[in-house]
Parts: structure tokens; sequence; C-alpha cells
């Protein structure tokens, strides 16, 4: 049985189209036409002038995937999660400079307490030192 020349790169097209739309995608590659024509070993005129349906078809396929959520590149949906990551984070961070501030606060008045009571531990002490007969009564 002898197989059409156009065989071969159609199946070798297609099969570059599973992979990128399924992963995982090789290093340096995304999900494109560039890529695709890439992995499958095709120039990219030959892909518009011989296989447009593949083109078109790539397309829709990819097109389809981004519109239900789901992204062919692995590497986007990582960047998409390290967005949200670092919105979480910048969120949590602020919640702790809040929590922060709060506690900054609730020490300086808990030492400045600490120094009055201090203070006036200090003069009762000299007060209860001082003999009776050195105080004297102020006329009215």
């Amino acid at each position: 049985m002898m197989h059409s020349p156009q065989a071969e790169p159609d199946a070798r097209i297609r099969n570059a189209m599973r992979q990128l739309l399924t992963g995982p995608i090789p290093d340096g590659l995304k999900c494109d036409v560039k890529s695709l024509c890439t992995l499958a070993g095709v120039p990219r005129a030959t892909l518009y002038r011989t296989y447009p349906h593949l083109k078109a078809e790539f397309d829709r396929q990819r097109q389809a995937a981004q519109a239900a959520g789901q992204q062919p590149d692995p590497r986007l949906a990582q960047i998409e999660r390290l967005k949200a990551e670092v919105a979480t984070l910048r969120e949590r961070l602020s919640r702790k400079n809040t929590e922060l501030d709060a506690l900054k606060e609730f020490q300086a008045t808990a030492l400045s307490r600490l120094a009055a009571q201090h203070d006036e531990i200090t003069l009762r002490r000299q007060l209860d030192a001082t003999p009776a007969a050195s105080v004297r009564t102020l006329p009215r």
C-alpha cells in the first residue's frame, strides 16, 4: 500500500497539534503556529499554503480551550497561578502590616503604663521610707 507524500506531514502536524494542545509543551516552544510548525518539522509557508485546514483547526481548538478556561500552554497557566499567588500574598502582607501596626501601638501603650506604674511605686516607696516626723502639714 502506497502512502501519499502528504500523509506524513499531515500526520506530523496533527501529532504536533495534539501535543501543543494537551501538553507537555517542549521547552522553548509555546502553543502557537510557529511552535506547531517547528514541532511538526514543516515550514510555516507550507502550513499556510498546503495545510490551511489544519492551521484553521489548530486555531479553533486553541481558542476553544482558552474560552473554556483551559490553558493549552502550561507556562501560561503557571503565570496565572503565580499572579493569583502574588495577589494572595500581597493581601496577606497587608493584613500582617495592619496587625504589626496595632501591636506596635499596644506595645507603646503598655510601656507607657508600665513606666507610670514604676514611677508610682517608686514614689510610694519614697513616701513609706520618709519618717512621719519630717512630714509637715500645710496650713489650710
